[in-house]
């Protein structure tokens, strides 16, 4: 989990497609952490930082293509995060590269975030599955910010093909270290407890997209 730069391999776009038609959960010490709206919901602990992996697999109400824009629209998900207070891409190297920063409360430090995400539409197994992934990245021309911690340790995969009309088939992989003084016990708690809200409003979301577009 490591940051890097560069773009993504064909056999990583293609490992998520995999996972989307049968997630990969055994060999390791998976559990199912709950199960709402259709999602299935599967934990991983990372030992080095004491911090859950995540994998989400089922069903949304929402068009996969819709899932996908909403994924790549850095505008759309900044108007619908108020915590992002600035957020643009630029090209470094070749490939597009994400900074955003994000600001708490007076209790909780700012937090800022350079990425990289890339989209493919596949054809795979004779199934249309759209992919988009996204990591953490480092480069010289996003310094550390002061006042901010930077949030180094992100990694998101997301899987998606049609589950018939207005639905899709969903595999989400997620790991994100915040960094900085929180207790991972805590980080733990309030990522999980979120997944409910976090699903909700992503199918709010899509429905919404859909009508402005």
């Amino acid at each position: 989990m490591e940051p890097g730069t560069g773009t993504f391999s064909e056999e990583q776009f293609r490992e998520a497609c995999a996972e989307l038609q049968r997630p990969a959960l055994s060999g390791a010490a998976w559990e199912l952490l709950m199960e709402t709206q259709g999602i299935s919901v599967y934990g991983l602990l990372d030992q080095p930082t004491g911090l859950y992996e995540y994998k989400l697999i089922g069903t949304l109400r929402a068009p996969p293509d819709i899932l996908a824009d909403i994924c790549m629209d850095l505008g759309y998900i900044r108007r619908r995060i108020p915590q992002v207070t600035e957020a643009y891409e630029t090209e470094c190297d070749g490939e597009t590269v994400t900074y955003m920063k994000m600001e708490f409360p007076f209790l909780l430090s700012s937090r800022d975030c350079v990425y990289v995400k890339q989209r493919r539409d596949l054809d795979f197994r004779g199934q249309k599955i759209q992919v988009v992934l996204a990591k953490g990245t480092s480069l010289p021309q996003f310094p550390e910010r002061p006042g901010f911690i930077r949030v180094s340790q992100c990694q998101v995969k997301l899987a998606v093909e049609s589950a018939g009309h207005n639905r899709s088939k969903v595999f989400i992989y997620c790991f994100i270290n915040p960094g900085g003084w929180i207790p991972s016990w805590l980080i733990n708690m309030v990522a999980k407890s979120a997944i409910p809200g976090f699903l909700a409003d992503l199918e709010d979301a899509c429905l919404k997209y859909q009508r402005r577009t």
